[in-house]
């Protein structure tokens, strides 16, 4: 699949049918994660592939949204943020959650591109997660991933918004780019 047609084709699926994927490909989209940028090479980023349905059925209480239960497998995604703290000070709280949503998009895009959907849940009690799959306490739980195949057909995604409500040029709320004097010295 063409990264544009992945892009573009990525939604967000809370209906999944009772086909298991193949959990290679999961494995596969992690991988895609690591090529993701990371501040200094601290990589903070960790992942756990539950297909226990225990462990699922208690992740989907910590997030109290039922569809979570209803894939066949879940992906926990973590950080560890003092490795960052350590290399940045303050900024690297920051970092590491940067580095988790790039992380995170590249997890997207090669789930998209293997025919598997999943759906970004990120209302949960994360002391529960933590509990249920023995998440150490400094270790931040970022985001939970439900994945299996969609179970409605797809629909076509409208684009959400135009590309003039986020592009400014050069400062806030330029919405022209002008034309720069060239400075001869």
């Amino acid at each position: 699949m063409e990264l544009d047609k992945a892009i573009k084709s990525r939604h967000s699926v809370r209906k999944f049918n009772s086909k298991k994927p193949d959990w290679r490909d999961i494995i596969e989209a992690i991988d895609a994660a690591r090529y993701a940028p990371m501040a200094g090479r601290n990589y903070t980023v960790k992942f756990i592939l539950v297909d226990n349905p225990k462990s699922i059925k208690k992740i989907k209480e910590a997030c109290q949204q039922d569809f979570v239960a209803k894939a066949q497998y879940v992906v926990v995604v973590c950080s560890k943020p003092s490795i960052t703290i350590n290399a940045y000070g303050e900024r690297g709280k920051n970092y590491a959650r940067q580095q988790s949503g790039a992380a995170i998009q590249n997890f997207f895009l090669k789930i998209t591109e293997l025919g598997l959907t999943t759906c970004w849940v990120g209302h949960f009690v994360e002391g529960q997660v933590k509990s249920a799959l023995k998440i150490p306490d400094d270790i931040n739980v970022e985001a939970i991933f439900p994945v299996g195949f969609e179970y409605e057909k797809k629909r076509t995604r409208k684009a959400p918004t135009d590309l003039d409500n986020i592009l400014y040029f050069n400062e806030w709320k330029q919405k022209r780019m002008k034309k720069i004097k060239k400075i001869t010295v």
